[in-house]
């Protein structure tokens, strides 16, 4: 596509449809990936916790105001939309944080077939697929979620690791062999849930494995 072919295609992009910041939901330009206000407030360097198991997971933001506000509208408010440029800020810690890291694969936390049925998509595929799209590595559903437990955020931090034991399976246990996988989702939290992907995983006898989360949670 020429340059002036994606300068037509903006302009008419921009004239049907309203942008909006994904933090505030102010209108913004149509190649600005934030307000001009709420770009100020970002962290200047990612956040850095380690899953269950001590796997590194690398975050732009705090689980916390305008960030929070980002995430709800994102994951319950049918706004997958703001995958794009959510993914770009997550990008940017990934950059950071690995970058002496090639990964071979760029996959996410699975969502269960009825939970994905009621809200239509899963938030972490999409940022999933976005950061695969925007570091030029190849994207792949690698894990399945086979049972239906409760979710993280209802119970107590004390019961979360025991919630998602047995929940998860490889889908190609083959494929998985030798790669190096960066998983996503959408935040962290005590860290149980990508502990629990990397470790079946890492069953698979997989390579070295590292995760990105939008927001990581100050409060365990």
């Amino acid at each position: 596509m020429t340059h002036f072919i994606k300068n037509v295609f903006g302009t008419i992009k921009g004239f049907f449809f309203t942008v909006r910041c994904p933090y505030c939901g102010s209108v913004i330009e149509l190649a600005k990936n934030s307000c001009d206000k709420c770009r100020k407030k970002f962290p200047e360097m990612p956040l850095v916790r380690y899953a269950t198991g001590g796997y590194i997971c690398t975050s732009p933001f705090p689980y916390e105001k305008i960030f929070r506000n980002a995430v709800i509208n994102f994951k319950f408010h049918n706004c997958g939309i703001y995958a794009e440029p959510l993914a770009h800020e997550m990008v940017r810690a990934i950059k950071d944080v690995y970058c002496d890291k090639d990964f071979d694969i760029v996959t996410c936390v699975p969502m269960h077939k009825d939970t994905l049925k009621e809200r239509g998509y899963n938030q972490a595929e999409l940022l999933a697929r976005e950061c695969a799209k925007l570091l030029g590595v190849e994207y792949a559903d690698l894990l399945a979620k086979t049972k239906k437990n409760k979710t993280q955020h209802s119970i107590k931090a004390a019961e979360r690791a025991k919630n998602v034991i047995g929940v998860y399976s490889p889908i190609d246990k083959n494929f998985i062999k030798g790669k190096r996988i960066l998983i996503i989702d959408d935040i962290i939290t005590t860290g149980s849930t990508l502990g629990e992907c990397a470790r079946i995983l890492n069953k698979c006898k997989c390579g070295e494995i590292c995760c990105c989360t939008l927001c990581t949670s100050l409060l365990v």
